[in-house]
């Protein structure tokens, strides 16, 4: 039996500790996996505590986290050099290699282990001495690496502290059960927000953020003279621009703050159509786009911005438009509404090819297929 520890800040959140789930699962009888998780974290919202899963079947080490709240400085407290000391065959770790955590797991992996770091940036930056050197040794230690989109790997390939490493791009993954088609809901949630189910609802989730493209769809809701209402889920500093815009239209937009993870799924079943109008910048393009495969699972369509990996998640089941043009936004928004069969079409394929390229299990297997593909040489 061969063992894996996976670990990583994101797995605090139960939808993302899915993909330790789903290698767990998928190696039964062949691998052994521990997953170690923050016992608490500061995100991006909201402090979160470990969220549990039922019946996991990956064993579970939670480790407390220093500086949770910063992503460069935050790093684990005691517990974890004891548990890197433990006989592994492969260690994943699911932090950037430019940060203090990766660092720390680098430092104290096995020397007989085999060490993947994974990876979702996709911008060429030029870091400062302390985080390039930080990069720098975390790769040394490294045998191989994990892209997180194609452009991510695109992004890393030719560097010369990745290129000579093993590499492969996994797509990260959706929970096909939780995230599906419901009809049910759509009506509950829809009732609560005081909306029909005749009612065209398009929707935004994320970060109320400048270069999620917050302010562009705002603006083509503003511009459009056809009836459509607009659902926000998340929050952020440009919310305060959505409070406006909703004092202006107050039976026509609505705000849900504070929605977990878990609860995503009704929110998503709501909506019409989901829009994420992500606006690359100097230091940012979208790195995957979560929201766009949770969407498709629902059976929710999804226009997009051409911005970073978007492209290549939504592939042709969605549509398309540059980002920054409210005109060309609201165009495109008027147009899929006006067009139920073609909103149909979308959701059909949309949802097919989220189950046939990125469930949780097929994740899982991908990094399992890596790993002894890694653990034979």
């Amino acid at each position: 039996m061969k063992r894996l520890l996976t670990i990583g800040h994101s797995y605090v959140v139960a939808q993302n500790r899915r993909l330790a789930q789903a290698m767990a699962i998928e190696g039964a009888g062949t691998w052994e996996v521990t997953v170690a998780a923050p016992q608490r974290l500061q995100g991006d919202l909201r402090a979160i505590d470990l969220e549990p899963i039922a019946d996991e079947a990956s064993r579970l080490v939670a480790l407390p986290v220093w500086l949770g709240g910063h992503s460069h400085l935050r790093f684990y407290g005691h517990g974890l050099q004891r548990l890197l000391r433990e006989p592994w065959d492969v260690v994943h770790c699911w932090e950037e290699p430019y940060v203090l955590a990766a660092v720390q797991v680098a430092r104290h992996v096995p020397s007989e282990a085999v060490f993947v770091p994974a990876t979702f940036q996709n911008i060429a930056k030029r870091y400062p001495g302390p985080i390039a050197s930080a990069e720098r040794r975390v790769m040394h230690r490294a045998d191989a690496w994990i892209a997180f989109g194609e452009t991510v790997h695109q992004t890393h390939r030719g560097r010369s502290d990745y290129a000579s490493k093993a590499s492969r791009v996994i797509n990260p993954g959706v929970d096909l059960a939780a995230f599906r088609p419901d009809p049910a809901m759509r009506r509950t949630i829809r009732a609560r927000l005081g909306w029909s189910d005749e009612d065209l609802v398009v929707g935004f989730t994320g970060r109320m953020v400048e270069e999620k493209g917050v302010a562009t769809l705002a603006e083509a809701f503003a511009q459009s003279t056809r009836r459509w209402n607009l659902l926000f889920v998340g929050g952020g500093p440009l919310q305060a621009l959505i409070d406006t815009l909703r004092l202006r239209h107050p039976s026509r937009i609505r705000i849900a703050a504070g929605v977990t993870h878990d609860e995503m799924p009704s929110y998503l079943a709501t909506m019409d159509v989901l829009c994420a109008p992500s606006r690359t910048t100097p230091r940012w393009r979208e790195q995957f786009g979560r929201m766009l495969i949770e969407a498709m699972a629902c059976g929710v369509p999804v226009i997009a911005s051409t911005s970073g990996e978007i492209p290549y998640v939504v592939g042709d089941v969605g549509v398309l438009v540059p980002a920054g043009d409210p005109e060309t936004w609201r165009q495109a928004i008027e147009d899929l509404l006006a067009d139920p069969g073609r909103r149909a079409d979308l959701s059909a394929r949309g949802l097919e090819r989220a189950r046939a390229r990125f469930g949780w299990h097929t994740a899982g297997r991908a990094h399992l297929n890596f790993f002894e593909q890694l653990s034979t040489r």
